[in-house]
Parts: C-alpha cells; structure tokens; sequence
C-alpha cells in the first residue's frame, strides 16, 4: 500500500491473486458483465463529448489511459481495449499512440497481471501501485480515467462502527445492510470523504476535456439496501460467521469487531459529490442492470457465485480472522449457496449498476 499522505495509508483487501481455483481471474464473471453493459455507454460517450482539440498541442504524441483499482485482469485489459477501440473511432488517422497506466494498491497481484497481458496489445504498459484515495499522475497528464467496480471500497473502516461506546457499534452484525441509522451514516460519511478526495485528485491529473467514468454498485432511490443483491450477499456471509461465534469456533467480539468496508451510493448523492467538486461536467448518467439474470450471471450454478464471492472477499475475510475461518466461512457458503441464489432471485435487481461519464471542465 502506498500513498502520498504517509500519515493515512488506505487499508488494502486486494482480490485474490494467481489464477487458482479461487482466483479474481477465473471467478469474475459478473464483473465482466457489469463492464459490457456499459460498452455502448462508453463508445456514446467517447464519440459526442472527449473533446480531441485539447489533446492536439500535447507536447507527445500519446493518449494516457489510467485504469484505476484494476485488479489482475483479465476484466482490465477488455475495458482497456474498448476505451481504445472508441478513441480511435474518434480520432481517424490523427491517431496517437496509447499509453496505459494499471493501478491498485501495492499489495495487488501484479505479477499475474503483466503475465497476462494480451501478447497482441498495441498500447505501452506500466503499473502505478498505490490508492486512488489520493493523488497517482502528474497534473493534466490523462486523458481517459477509468475505474469499474471499485470506487465502492472504503478507504478505511468508520472507526465508530467497532467501537462499543458509539451509537453506530454495528453489533452482531458485518454490514449496515439492516443495522440503525448511525452506522448507515457512518458508512456514508466515510464514503462522501473518500469521494471527495478521489474526484480532486482526479481533477488536477486530467488534462482539461479528458474524461472519466466510472462504473459503481448503486441502489435506486426508495430501495432499501436489505433488498439489493449486495445487501442479501453480505447478511448472507454474516449470519454464517455468526453461526460459527454460535458453535464456539470464534468469539462474538471478533465479529463485532469486523465490517465490510465498503458503501453502495445512490445517483443522487454521486451527482451532488460531483457538483460539489466542481471540475467536472457530468456527461452521462445512467442507472443499468447487470444483475438482472441472476442464474446467467453464475451459469446457473450456485457453486459459481460462491466462488466469485470468495475472490472478491477473501482478503478483508482473512485479514480479521485468519485462513482456518474464511475455508470455514466459504465452504459453508458453498453449502448453502442454493439458499443464498433463491434469495437473490427475489431481490431488487432494476438499476443497481450506475454508469457515469465526466468530463473535465
């Protein structure tokens, strides 16, 4: 982990390296779906809005692409590609050369990452290890930043969500999916802070016309967070935690003492956080629906999503309570996993993706 401001280092939970039974890169299916849902959006957005003339006076002949919170691929290198199949549609034969920067925190799997790397790629590659919580580029040095299915991580947990004495100790629980008030808005509150720091430093490193989206976990206005996909998912995983507490193979304090860092926003709190910011113009906003299918997410096979949960979750599992729980927590998923698809099948799963294209003013 790495970041400017050597006094706050953002927690890590990479996803799950190699490409093993459990791996981020066999076990990433719904990611990828999510990404091609918003292909078209990405392509509209290139073509009526990135706006080339900035990018004439550069002073190399280069377009910087950041992809931001990459993991291991190979979801990356199909975003990549299909930002550079659109700039080029939108550049012709004025057409420069690409440089494409893959980030996430130093503890990310970038062995596995660069050893994948598609053999016919015609863009240069680098690595940039650190928290997008904070500055990573030199000032107006991107054009196109890209970040899918990351921006909802934390950089850190709400410190009053573990903390007995405060009204948001989250007790019992792993999540705010169906806690009080308090520890909701403890979650939001760090969220809104994390934002806030992503969009400025995102400001002073595009150049002026650049773009960026990002493709987020959001939840409609009016839908409460127990009747999404990841509120069912995380209740899921903490009722068998607290089955394990139940049968005395960890304590009920080790539980109390862990939450998932991570916040589902609504479009209208991600427009606000952006108006605030005041360096982007919002050029796209839509609310899509990967999860509509759940069984064609996982291929109709429970054991499919457990394994996906497991590559996304076993790093924040692992941290708190060590590798004999989490082959605890996840075999016992795998059991239940048919319990757990019949849940997500009667969930609210209409605009729970959002899409958002900005542009830099």
């Amino acid at each position: 982990m790495s970041n400017n401001n050597a006094t706050s280092v953002p927690e890590a939970y990479p996803m799950n390296g190699g490409d093993g039974t459990y791996s981020y890169t066999k076990n990433s299916s719904y990611q990828r779906a999510a990404a091609n849902v918003a292909k078209t959006l990405i392509d509209e957005a290139i073509a009526e809005k990135l706006d080339i003339e900035d990018f004439s006076s550069a002073s190399s002949n280069a377009f910087r692409i950041a992809d931001l919170g990459c993991s291991v691929g190979p979801n990356t290198f199909a975003c990549v590609q299909n930002i550079m199949e659109a700039v080029k549609q939108k550049y012709g034969s004025q057409m420069p050369d690409f440089h494409v920067f893959f980030n996430d925190h130093a503890a990310n799997d970038f062995n596995t990452l660069f050893a994948s790397l598609p053999p016919e790629r015609h863009y240069s590659a680098a690595g940039v290890p650190g928290s997008f919580h904070g500055r990573l580029f030199p000032e107006a040095s991107l054009h196109f930043a890209h970040s899918s299915y990351a921006t909802h991580w934390l950089s850190k947990l709400p410190e009053e969500v573990t903390n007995k004495n405060s009204p948001a100790w989250n007790k019992g629980k792993i999540y705010y999916t169906t806690s009080p008030d308090q520890v909701f808005n403890a979650f939001a509150a760090q969220f809104r802070t994390d934002m806030a720091i992503f969009l400025e430093a995102r400001a002073k490193e595009l150049a002026a016309g650049g773009m960026m989206v990002l493709i987020m976990q959001t939840i409609p206005d009016g839908i409460h967070h127990s009747r999404i996909p990841t509120g069912i998912m995380f209740d899921f995983l903490g009722s068998i935690l607290m089955e394990i507490a139940k049968e005395g193979l960890i304590s009920e304090e080790e539980v109390d003492s862990f939450n998932i860092p991570v916040y589902t926003t609504t479009p209208n709190e991600m427009a606000e956080l952006v108006e605030r910011n005041g360096s982007f113009s919002i050029v796209k906003m839509e609310s899509t629906s990967p999860w509509l299918k759940v069984g064609h997410i996982v291929n109709n096979t429970p054991q499919k999503l457990a394994r996906e949960l497991r590559a996304g979750m076993e790093g924040v599992f692992k941290t708190h309570f060590g590798s004999d729980i989490v082959n605890q927590v996840f075999d016992r998923l795998n059991d239940k996993s048919g319990q757990l698809i019949n849940q997500l099948e009667s969930s609210h799963r209409q605009g729970t993706q959002l899409f958002l294209a900005l542009k830099r003013k």
